[in-house]
C-alpha cells in the first residue's frame, strides 16, 4: 500500500503536528509513504528521520504532479491539499480522502461541491464537524480525533523552569497567538484583575502569531504575563504548570489539551465547537461559557483554592488518553485506507 500525504501548509500548526503523527505510526507498518508539501514546510525537517519518506515538492495546487510516484491512495490534510489531491485525481484517476480540522463551515460553492463530492471520504475529527459534512451530504464522512504528541520531557529543563518559577502559581497557555482563534485576550483581561489581589499567580503564554505585537502591548506593566514566544519543548512547559487555560473561540478539536491531559495538568476551556469532545466538564477538565472573562477569571480562582478538585479532574482526564493515542489514530486510518482499496494493493 502506498499513500501519498498532502500538506500545503507555510507554517507547523496543529494540523501539521497531526500529520508528522500519522506518517510517523505508519512508518512502523508495511506501508510506502510520500509526502507533498512546500519548499519551505517545516514538516520536512520535522519528517525527517522517518525512513523511505519520499518528498514531492508543491508549493500550488497544480504543481508536482508530474513527479508523484504512482500511489494507491492520496490523502489530503488540509484545504489546499484538496484541491491538489482532486486535480491529481483528474490527472492520474487516483482516489484520495481528506481531513477537515476546522470548525467553520465550508462553503457551499462550486468549487468545493466537486473536491469534496469527488473524495472518496472525508474525515472529520472531531463531533460538530462530522456533523457538518454530513448535512452537506458531498460524500461519504466518517470520524477519527486527532491524537496526544506524547512529549517528552528533559528533567534538567524542567527543573530550571520550576526553579524560575518558584513560589509562583503558574497557569499555562499554548497556542498559536491570534485573538479571533484563540481568545488569548480573555486572558490577559483575567491577569489584569488578579495582579494586585493575586500577586502569587503568574501566566505562562506559549507560541507566536499575528497577534503578538497587539497582546505585548495590551499586557505592557503586567509582571503576572510572560510571553515565551514559539517553543520545540512544549512537554518541559507543561510539566512546569499548575493549571492550564484555554479560552479559544473556535476550534475542531483542540489537540493541544490532549497533550496537557496527558502532563496531568487541569484544564479551564472553552465550551465551544470540538472541544467538548475531550474535556468532559467536571470530569476531565472545566468548560465555560466562551468569550467569557468574568467566567474565565472565576473558574481559574475556583480551581486554585481547590487542588483536590483539580488532582480528581486529572484523573479523569488521564483515563480517557486511551482513545486519543497515535496509535489509535494511526489504527483507524490503516483501516479506512484498506477498506476504501479493497484490502488489497490496487
Amino acid at each position: 500500500m502506498h499513500i501519498c500525504h498532502v500538506n500545503l501548509a507555510r507554517n507547523f500548526r496543529g494540523g501539521e503536528r497531526q500529520t508528522q503523527l500519522l506518517i510517523e505510526q505508519l512508518a512502523a507498518h508495511d506501508i510506502t509513504q510520500t509526502l507533498v508539501c512546500r519548499q519551505d514546510s517545516p514538516l520536512r525537517q520535522a519528517l525527517s528521520d522517518v525512513e523511505d519518506l519520499g518528498i514531492v515538492t508543491a508549493d500550488q495546487m497544480w504543481a508536482g504532479h508530474r513527479r508523484m510516484p504512482p500511489v494507491d491512495l492520496v490523502h489530503a490534510h488540509e484545504a489546499r491539499a484538496v484541491h491538489w489531491a482532486w486535480l491529481h485525481a483528474k490527472l492520474h484517476d487516483t482516489p484520495y480522502i481528506l481531513t477537515r480540522r476546522v470548525p467553520q463551515p465550508v462553503k457551499n460553492k462550486w468549487f468545493n461541491r466537486r473536491t469534496y463530492g469527488g473524495a472518496a471520504t472525508a474525515v472529520a475529527i472531531s463531533s460538530p464537524i462530522e456533523a457538518h459534512l454530513k448535512a452537506r451530504h458531498w460524500c461519504p464522512v466518517t470520524r477519527i480525533p486527532s491524537a496526544l504528541s506524547h512529549f517528552t520531557r528533559n528533567m534538567t529543563v524542567v527543573e530550571t523552569l520550576r526553579h524560575r518559577f518558584e513560589g509562583r502559581y503558574v497557569i499555562g497557555h499554548v497556542g498559536a497567538l491570534v485573538d479571533r482563534h484563540k481568545g488569548q485576550s480573555l486572558i490577559i483581561e483575567t491577569a489584569r484583575r488578579l495582579a494586585d489581589t493575586h500577586p502569587d499567580i503568574v501566566f505562562l503564554m506559549l507560541g507566536s502569531g499575528e497577534d503578538e505585537a497587539r497582546f505585548k502591548r495590551e499586557s505592557e506593566g503586567l509582571d503576572n504575563v510572560v510571553w515565551e514566544g514559539f517553543q520545540s519543548n512544549v512537554g518541559d512547559y507543561l510539566a512546569a504548570m499548575d493549571l492550564f487555560v484555554f479560552p479559544s473561540r473556535n476550534e475542531g478539536l483542540g489537540s493541544t489539551l490532549l497533550d496537557v491531559m496527558d502532563a496531568e495538568v487541569p484544564i479551564i476551556a472553552s465550551n465551544v465547537d470540538g472541544i467538548p469532545d475531550i474535556v468532559i466538564d467536571d470530569d476531565s477538565g472545566v468548560l465555560i461559557a466562551p468569550n467569557d472573562a468574568n467566567a474565565l477569571h472565576d473558574a481559574v480562582l475556583a480551581l486554585k483554592d481547590d487542588p483536590a478538585r483539580g488532582a480528581r479532574l486529572t484523573r479523569g482526564a488521564c483515563q480517557r488518553l486511551e482513545a486519543f493515542t497515535p496509535e489509535s489514530m494511526a489504527s483507524h486510518y490503516r483501516i479506512l485506507y484498506a477498506q476504501l482499496l479493497g484490502n488489497t494493493d490496487r
